[in-house]
């Protein structure tokens, strides 16, 4: 019978507690973490566990995930947890490798610059796996979509869709121009409604920015065309998780 981690000091506890809590950390070691058994599992749909942690009320779905599983008391759930009332199941999953092959040009594409709020990453990954989106690119300066909140807000849509970090974000909006793929920013200046914004035949590319200052001049300038939502005088903007999902269905891969 496999021994309970009882022991919240346990050394294999505090290293699935630092990849909880440090980004870099998750990339060097190739892993990240989850809490709870809805998004474990839609998460080991597409990622076999290393490891898995439980209370004994949750042991079958902890043997159903796959991977090495270890029960552990209720005081080291709170520890991996962060709280007092733990959901009770946490695994480790292998970080995905980048693959920028993911961009061929023909698909559809979200590329999002310098958005800082885990849970609209996480929020915009979600419509983009609901919308038919192909892959995810990130610029520098934008949210881990590994971190606890952004996998949260996905709800595992980072484990359905290839999510991207590309060191030069106007340099790789350019890439996709050359490829064929049409590049839509989101934006105010010499824009065009949405409703008159026909999606591309071949490859496309929705661009969002940052939730308080928009795109750069510079990715503005590597796209194709800026789109903007049209809106009533009463709210000055909406927030980039929403603005974005209305693009994301606006350009849709998938029909009623």
């Amino acid at each position: 019978m496999a021994l309970c981690i009882t022991s919240r000091e346990n050394s294999a506890i505090k290293y699935a507690c630092k990849v909880r809590d440090d980004a870099a950390f998750r990339r060097a070691e190739g892993v990240f973490f989850a809490e709870g058994v809805r998004l474990c599992e839609e998460l080991a749909r597409a990622f076999r566990p290393y490891k898995v942690y439980y209370l004994d009320s949750k042991k079958p779905c902890a043997e159903a995930l796959g991977g090495e599983a270890c029960e552990i008391s209720m005081p080291v759930a709170q520890k991996l947890a962060g709280t007092q009332t733990p959901q009770g199941l946490f695994a480790l999953f292998p970080y995905p490798s980048s693959d920028m092959q993911a961009f061929c040009g023909s698909g559809r594409y979200l590329c999002l610059e310098r958005v800082q709020d885990p849970s609209n990453l996480g929020a915009l990954l979600r419509s983009a796996a609901a919308f038919g989106f192909d892959a995810v690119a990130l610029s520098p300066g934008c949210a881990d979509a590994f971190s606890q909140k952004a996998l949260r807000a996905s709800m595992g849509a980072a484990g359905k869709v290839p999510v991207v970090s590309v060191p030069d974000f106007p340099g790789f909006l350019r890439g996709l121009r050359a490829k064929g793929c049409t590049v839509y920013a989101a934006a105010l200046q010499n824009s065009l409604a949405l409703a008159k914004a026909k999606p591309a035949r071949n490859g496309l590319a929705v661009v969002i920015g940052n939730e308080g200052n928009g795109l750069s001049p510079e990715a503005i300038a590597a796209a194709d065309m800026a789109v903007r939502i049209p809106m009533t005088d009463a709210v000055e903007s909406l927030n980039a998780a929403v603005a974005g999902s209305i693009l994301l269905w606006h350009f849709r891969g998938v029909e009623a």
